[in-house]
């Protein structure tokens, strides 16, 4: 667990009863559950290759670009 999402379990534990449901509400409403979250993203495969055999070509082009040096 984060720090930030411990920290949110402390305050709300501290939260005096009357506030329970003013914030309750709100976190309900920014709250993303689970089933609606989609995978892959919509953006997921987006970009184009420059050739599109590129993973049918992987050995060639791991081989090509092991051990070159990038500035």
């Amino acid at each position: 667990m984060s720090a930030q999402r411990d920290e949110l379990h402390q305050i709300v534990e501290e939260l005096p009863e009357e506030a329970v449901p003013v914030v309750l509400a709100e976190l309900r409403a920014r709250a993303v559950p689970k089933e609606a979250r989609r995978w892959p993203p919509s953006w997921f495969g987006a970009a184009n290759a420059r050739e599109p055999d590129i993973s049918e070509r992987v050995d060639e082009v791991l081989r090509d670009e092991l051990g070159r040096r990038y500035a």
